[in-house]
């Protein structure tokens, strides 16, 4: 996990840096990206399979290895459905009162950018609070990044 992704940063940090957190953020570093990955995992199962992805309750929270471990494979099958999806293809999931909603899967590939995009502003707050010099997320990093290009 290289220097240019949250993880890869976040990968270097000690236990006390990962446990850090400023106001009006989601928590801690580590809550915060246990809280991404989970749910970009419920939402690539929404995506892939329609339903709903739930983490049992009794067993103990992601290591900073799983997690890694599990954006990797949750952002490549993202990355695989992302170029499947079709405008008219929907998801019925039951909303705020238990109304059936038909969802369209393009709208969780929108709410998976935009919930770690927020989330990851937090976390890169937070680093820079502890003086650690976050990761340039934009997309011009990124495809400077996928072709072998200067940043």
């Amino acid at each position: 996990m290289g220097q240019r992704t949250t993880a890869g940063v976040c990968a270097k940090l000690t236990d006390a840096q990962l446990d850090a957190t400023i106001s009006g953020t989601f928590g801690t570093i580590r809550d915060t990206l246990h809280h991404i990955v989970t749910s970009e995992r419920s939402y690539f199962s929404r995506i892939s399979t329609g339903q709903r992805y739930s983490r049992p309750a009794d067993v103990p929270p992601l290591t900073l290895a799983e997690m890694i471990e599990s954006a990797w494979q949750t952002g490549q099958g993202l990355v695989a459905w992302a170029a499947k999806v079709q405008p008219a293809d929907a998801v019925q999931i039951k909303w705020l009162h238990g109304e059936m909603v038909a969802v369209p899967l393009t709208l969780f590939l929108t709410q998976v950018i935009n919930h770690a995009t927020e989330h990851r502003a937090q976390i890169m707050a937070i680093l820079t609070q502890l003086g650690v010099q976050p990761p340039s997320l934009d997309g011009w990093t990124y495809f400077a990044a996928q072709n072998g290009l200067p940043a």
